[in-house]
Parts: C-alpha cells; structure tokens; sequence
C-alpha cells in the first residue's frame, strides 16, 4: 500500500511537470538585505556564497535527474543558509525519492514567507505538494507522562518522558514502544491511517498496578455448598432419630401384645403398631439418603472453598467473567444442590 501510494504521487507530479519550475539563482540571490528580506538575518555574506555555490551545484544535479546528489546539496546549502528556494528545490529532489516526511518538513520550511522568496506560481505548487503529500502521512502526537520513561517509534528514539512527540509520520504499519526500568513495556502496534491525526497517551504500570487476586466465584458461593451440605445432613440426624422412635413404638407394642398365633408361636401386630415399622422404615431410608447427599455436599463446598481462594490476574479488560448460581435443594422425597452458570 506504501510503494502504492507513493507511484501515485510521483506520477501525479509527473503529471505536473510541465508546470513545474525550481527554484533559480535569481530567486536565491546573495544580496538580500535583512530588512528586505527576513530569510536573510544573521547570515553573512560568506556563507550567503557558499549557500549559492551548493544550491546551484544542486540544480544542476536536479536537472541531470541525480536526484540523490541534488538532495545532498540542497542540504549542505541549508546548512549555511535557511533559504525558502532552497527547501523548494531539496523537495522536488526529494519526490523522486520517497521521502514523504522529509518532503513534507521542507514544504512547511519553504512556505514559511510566503510568496516573497519564491513566487505565486512555486507558492501554489508547493501547497497543492504539501496537500497530496499530506495523504501519506499521519500527524501523530505522543505523550508519556512517566518520568524517566523512553518512548521510541520503530526503534527510533523519540522522547524521555515526560514530554511529547507532535509531527507527520509515513502511514502503514509502526510500533510504537513506552519503556522504564521496574515497569511493564507498553508496546502498541497499529497502522497508522494516511490523511489522519491520531494522539494516543502512553501509560506504564508496575507489575504490581496490572495483578489483581479475585476468587473464581463470590466468597460465598462455596460456603453455601457446605451450609447446605451441613443442613441436609441435620435434616438426615432428623429422620434418623424419628426413625429410631418410630422401632421403639413397634418394639414396645410387640413385648405388650395380649394375644399370640400358636402357629406363628408369636404377637401378631395390629394395624398401629405395623404403621410404625414401616414410617420408621421410610424415614431410615431417607436418612441414609440425606447422610449421602449431605456428605457429598460437605465434599464439593470443601474442594470450592478450595478451589475458590483468592488467586493472582493480570488484569485484561477483555475478559470474560462467569456467574455461577448454587443453593441447596431440599424437598419431599428429594435433597440435591442445584447450580447454575451464566456466561
């Protein structure tokens, strides 16, 4: 998409070639007072000369198409002199050579006075440059408010926080890294839209700032499990006595019975006593059922309790969380937990 991007661009200014005219040496000149022309303060002669001397060694190479070799040049010429025309010219050495931020750094530099170093004709030029060179790019600002935190863009240092980053990168891919000893590296890596502005804010947190001990369910829920368990194992203790009361009665009424069948040589019970065996059978057998349920209960609500103790996360806001829903399940004939999860 880069390469892309940038062969539209170098064929659009192709397109406008014909309309193109770099900067001359009449539009540098070498007499320029301060007062006429601001570009021109505190730059001595000898180094107004030497600028012409660069600058049209630079053209020379622009016409040639040695665009490297021009771009060098103009660059030597800054060096001695900040002149408009000059970054006028290192930018049309620059198109043609894929620098859209550096292209885009001179186009500011060359605007900075208007049309008066240059003329009407270059000033548009460089405005309809600087709009489709703007395409490409992303103004991206940056900040840290860490102190003694580095940030670096691709590997390019940028800035010890704190302090901001605030200009034009190429657009597409970049990784953009937050760094201080004794914190997590914040590390983003996104691709920067052409055309856009972006500002992003860069924290850094202590290992100790990104864990958090949270319990897998509420503190309760497991103790709820073995309330449960306890309960349903007393409402077994329950039966279990009643059961017992139940046999006691029928034993009684077997040693009192008046009357005996010879050819059973025994008490024959009445129709009172035979209900209490058998309520007392029932209620034995539910017993034996509760002391199960109620024993896995306590076995479960233990391994929860355990399972359920305060653990270390690092902290994502993306997680997941579940609801887990249990109580017991007491009723005629029945005695359980029931649970429920919600995702």
């Amino acid at each position: 998409m880069r390469i892309t991007v940038s062969v539209l661009a170098a064929m659009t200014l192709l397109a406008l070639a014909p309309a193109v005219r770099a900067a001359s040496s009449n539009d540098l000149g070498h007499d320029e007072t301060e007062a006429v022309r601001p570009w021109a303060k505190g730059v001595s002669a000898a180094d107004q000369r030497t600028a012409l001397q660069l600058f049209q060694k630079g053209n020379g190479d622009l016409k040639n198409s040695f665009f490297l070799d021009a771009a060098n040049a103009y660059r030597d010429a800054l060096k001695h002199w900040d002149h408009p025309a000059i970054h006028y010219n290192l930018v049309l050495a620059l198109l043609n050579l894929d620098q859209p931020v550096e292209v885009h750094e001179h186009l500011v530099a060359a605007m900075k006075y208007g049309a008066a170093p240059l003329d009407e004709d270059k000033l548009a030029q460089a405005k309809r440059y600087k709009s489709l060179v703007e395409k490409q790019l992303t103004h991206l600002t940056l900040t840290c408010s860490e102190p003694g935190a580095k940030v670096v863009l691709d590997g390019k240092p940028l800035f010890t926080a704190p302090g901001n980053f605030d200009g034009w990168v190429r657009s597409g891919p970049h990784t953009i890294v937050a760094t201080k000893e004794g914190f997590e590296s914040n590390q983003v890596s996104k691709s920067l839209p052409g055309g856009k502005a972006l500002a992003m804010d860069l924290k850094l947190y202590t290992a100790a700032d990104l864990t958090e001990y949270r319990r897998k369910w509420k503190g309760w829920v497991p103790w709820a499990v073995v309330g449960a368990g306890i309960v349903v194992g007393a409402a077994g203790g329950g039966m279990h006595y009643l059961a017992h009361q139940d046999f006691a009665s029928f034993d009684n009424a077997i040693k009192g019975c008046a009357s005996a069948d010879p050819a059973v040589g025994g008490c024959i019970p009445d129709a009172s006593a035979a209900s209490k065996r058998s309520q007392g059978n029932t209620l034995q057998a539910a017993a034996i059922g509760a002391y199960a349920v109620g024993g896995a209960a306590l076995v479960t609500g233990a391994i929860l309790v355990y399972v359920n103790r305060l653990q270390p996360y690092r902290i994502d806001p993306n997680d997941k969380h579940v609801d887990v829903s249990v109580a017991p399940m007491i009723g005629p004939g029945q005695a359980g937990v029931w649970a429920q999860a919600r995702f």
